[in-house]
């Protein structure tokens, strides 16, 4: 519901602020007052384009802010805005502001968080739902006639965009496999010799990197290997450090006794004898590690250069050969086993086709029940409305298989013919000024019940009628604002008694300046504006007898 709507500098409103409350406001004026100013700026925040036009003269931009009720958590509001990254403040009322510059540049905002126009479109489908006579959105568009009759008969379209997910999917698969067949058949040779060599050189992921490991380490030992005996000779060779630090301790134990120094030198050779001997067995340790097998290095080596070349020549690497080969070796069994894969696919794909006819098939069945129950509910409100000649249907035509999809198999969409004998064509087609506006209103009564915007605007709904319709019409949106917020902008004194609340537009003159303003009426006031539109420019007394009558009626 909207609850209030703020107005600065919009072509001839410099400063507006009104407060709006559940059940049917009308607004009316004289001609050229600023009505459809209004209703200008109301469209800002719902999302329509940002005109410089629209800002007041002298005036460095416009700005339109409007307040929602609260939306709820779990709705579909809440997920579209979350879904765009904007909060909503639980409790708080939902919030649009747009700005339009005087240079063309227009802003948006959201709970006082930027967005785009875009978003205030979706966001102005899901708020406030807007019809005039020039109207070609929501009843009018047929593309939105099958989500309507489907919302009227309370059916679930689950079913359907379930079984034609699964169709669609079932169909990919197949489509993949055949492309994939048709690849493989034409490389049957190529996959069978790139099968039979991955096969046998059997390459494991990570192998590359523990050959190149072990060959350089055998490498690394085969070119230490004579340095490292070269040092093994001098240390512990017949003439080696060892054999002469061990002579010099047996000749220093024989004179130690000489003299105190010799036998701290004879400490130090023992010292020294102890950390070669150390130093020996450390290089018989290394060279034991790095002793190698040259045939076990060869046929490394050689394992090496196929991993490698066979990389190269598939343009991958070492360690996705393996994957590679099982890649290979599943296409080449869907070249062999191919005919009987596709075909299990085929008939997958049959089966999940004649699972979503089923299903559609039951939504249409429910859609033609739904259709005659709106039809009726339709034609019992024309003849009120001064349209018995015309009739009203619901066309749900079947789709060929190539127009199927997630809702379903059919077309649906509003025909009407105006005249007796005259056939059937589209609503949008068929009516025209006053009818067009009757058969809106029509069918919104009859749709009333079925979810939809809670915030209705009727742009003078009822022009080119009067008497028994425009009363028709007043009562009508009166029965509709039970279970909505409507707004309507009339002419109709009829229509302007039914109001739950009544504003009056008016445009002033300082002589130099013109402003529009909107004002709401009290019980007096409302009878005294409602007997101006009955008598014209002098209120009559007749008149205002004839306000006071249809306000009591109303």
């Amino acid at each position: 519901m909207l609850n209030a709507l703020s107005i600065r500098d919009v072509v001839l409103i410099e400063a507006l602020d009104l407060d709006f409350g559940p059940g049917l406001a009308v607004l009316t004026g004289e001609t050229g007052a600023g009505k459809s100013i209004l209703l200008d700026a109301l469209g800002l925040v719902l999302g329509a384009r940002g005109d410089s036009g629209l800002v007041r003269h002298g005036a460095t931009q416009a700005v339109v802010t409007a307040s929602f009720e609260t939306p709820d958590a779990a709705g579909p509001i809440a997920a579209l805005l979350a879904d765009n990254g904007l909060d909503l403040d639980p409790g708080e009322p939902l919030m649009i502001r747009r700005l339009v510059k005087a240079d063309g540049g227009s802003r948006a905002f959201v709970n006082d968080q930027p967005a785009s126009a875009g978003l205030l479109r979706e966001l102005g489908a899901m708020l406030v739902e807007i019809h005039g006579q020039h109207d070609d959105r929501g009843l009018l568009n047929p593309r939105g006639h099958r989500a309507l009759l489907d919302a009227f008969a309370r059916t679930d379209t689950a079913a359907v965009n379930a079984a034609w997910r699964d169709w669609r999917a079932a169909l990919a698969k197949l489509d993949e496999a055949r492309a994939v067949q048709e690849v493989a058949e034409r490389d049957r040779d190529y996959l069978a010799h790139a099968v039979e060599e991955l096969t046998k050189l059997a390459p494991e992921p990570g192998e590359e990197a523990l050959l190149a490991e072990r060959r350089a380490t055998m490498q690394h030992g085969e070119r230490a290997a004579g340095e490292l005996a070269a040092v093994a000779d001098l240390l512990d060779g017949s003439d080696g450090a060892l054999s002469r630090l061990r002579q010099a301790a047996r000749i220093l134990e024989r004179t130690g006794d000489a003299h105190p120094a010799l036998v701290e030198a004879l400490a130090a050779i023992d010292r020294a004898i102890v950390e070669a001997a150390g130093a020996q067995d450390q290089i018989d340790a290394a060279a034991e590690a790095l002793a190698f097998d040259p045939a076990v290095l060869e046929a490394d080596e050689a394992r090496l250069f196929e991993l490698r070349g066979l990389a190269r020549k598939h343009r991958v690497q070492p360690d996705d050969l393996a994957a590679l080969a099982a890649d290979f070796a599943e296409r080449l069994a869907l070249v062999e086993g191919g005919e009987a894969s596709i075909a299990g696919l085929t008939r997958a794909a049959a089966t999940a086709e004649a699972r979503f006819a089923e299903a559609a098939g039951v939504l249409s069945a429910q859609r033609t029940e739904a259709a005659a129950r709106l039809d009726a509910a339709v034609m019992a409100e024309l003849a009120p409305l001064k349209l018995d000649a015309a009739r009203f249907r619901t066309a749900v035509v079947p789709l060929a298989r190539e127009g199927w999809g997630p809702d379903g198999s059919d077309r649906v969409e509003f025909e009407v013919s105006t005249n007796p004998g005259a056939p059937f064509a589209p609503l949008m087609k068929i009516a025209s000024g006053g009818e067009l506006s009757r058969f809106i209103l029509a069918l919104k009564v009859a749709l009333a019940e079925e979810g939809g915007a809670r915030a209705l605007v009727f742009d003078e709904i009822d022009r080119g009628v009067g008497g028994a319709v425009a009363s028709a019409i007043g009562e009508r949106l009166s029965r509709l604002s039970g279970r909505n917020q409507v707004l309507v902008v009339t002419h109709s004194p009829q229509v302007a008694a039914r109001g739950d609340r009544h504003y009056r537009i008016a445009k002033s003159s300082d002589g130099t300046v013109t402003r529009t303003g909107v004002t709401p009426l009290d019980a007096d006031e409302r009878r005294e504006e409602i007997a101006r539109m009955l008598s014209g420019a002098e209120v009559t007394p007749e008149a205002r007898a004839q306000a006071q009558r249809l306000l009591a009626v109303a």
